[in-house]
């Protein structure tokens, strides 16, 4: 197996952790309120680190949309609550689920 096929996902990751910093220069990191996600009325699911998947996700900073490599690391029937980090900077937010997809 050629260098190139083993150094593409180190490559993926710096592109996007650009692509994140770019986007985030737009504002700061959009989640859903307290209103949207009806915490004190909906059941909420804490994942064990182990349970956590990883997932694709189109988040927002400011007006700016981005899909980011995340993993689960809570949710509601129509939420979750995910964690990316971009170099030694971990971000979190709540997004819908219809946001997220499987990882590819």
């Amino acid at each position: 197996m050629g260098s190139s096929k083993r150094l593409a996902p180190y490559y993926d990751r710096q592109a996007q952790h650009g692509a994140v910093l770019a986007a985030a220069r737009s504002g700061p990191l959009q989640s859903l309120t307290d209103r949207e996600l009806a915490l004190r009325d909906t059941p909420v699911t804490v994942y064990p680190h182990a349970a956590q998947r990883r997932v694709r996700v189109w988040v927002r900073f400011g007006p700016e949309p981005i899909r980011v490599d995340a993993k689960v690391v809570r949710s509601t029937p129509l939420a979750a609550g995910i964690e990316f980090r971009v170099g030694e900077q971990t971000f979190r937010c709540w997004v819908w689920s219809n946001a997220v997809s499987a990882a590819e």
